[in-house]
């Protein structure tokens, strides 16, 4: 296997768990609602819209392992499921979005 082909780079890749990485994303994220808690620059919608985003994380991943042990299915193919979990995440870019939407005069009041 040649690295230094995007085919023998693609192989190596593929070979990569990908699982310890989504847990180390985690840090990074704690780290930016942390800084905008404490910098209270960020309209308090849209921050709590950004917390909300962890809730749609565990309610996704809770999702996975009750479509994987109780149907035998990915989460993608449990519809139920499925939609369950990305109302999660609508629900948090919602709030993103009014947030972000409001002025500051209406963010006072």
């Amino acid at each position: 296997m040649n690295l230094f082909t995007s085919a023998g780079l693609l192989e190596a890749l593929a070979g990569v768990d990908p699982a310890p990485f989504f847990g180390l994303s985690l840090l990074p994220y704690l780290a930016f609602l942390w800084w905008s808690w404490r910098s209270g620059r960020m309209p308090r919608l849209a921050f709590w819209g950004f917390c909300l985003t962890l809730l749609f994380v565990l309610v996704t991943i809770a999702a996975a392992i009750v479509a994987e042990l109780g149907f035998g299915r990915q989460l993608a193919d449990v519809d139920p499921l499925h939609g369950g979990a990305e109302l999660f995440l609508t629900l948090s870019n919602v709030l993103v979005l009014l947030g972000f939407s409001r002025t500051p005069a209406q963010e006072e009041q």
